[in-house]
């Protein structure tokens, strides 16, 4: 009796799809709040953030913009 990784990808891959807007919306609010915090460091921040949303759009159905 062990953990199924395969069942835990797939539940992990349909919630990226499912709430992939809501999650957007966050790392936006992350950044926004790291670049209060960090001055200076935007562009890193947001280079990050661009990163994460692309991972994101490999488990997104719609099209890409």
């Amino acid at each position: 009796m062990g953990i199924d990784f395969e069942a835990l990808k797939g539940k992990a891959e349909e919630a990226l799809r499912e709430h992939n807007d809501k999650i957007e919306e966050g790392l936006d609010k992350a950044a926004d709040f790291a670049k209060s915090k960090f001055a200076g460091h935007d562009s890193q921040i947001d280079g990050g953030v661009e990163k994460a949303k692309d991972f994101l759009n490999k488990f997104d159905d719609t099209p890409d913009r």
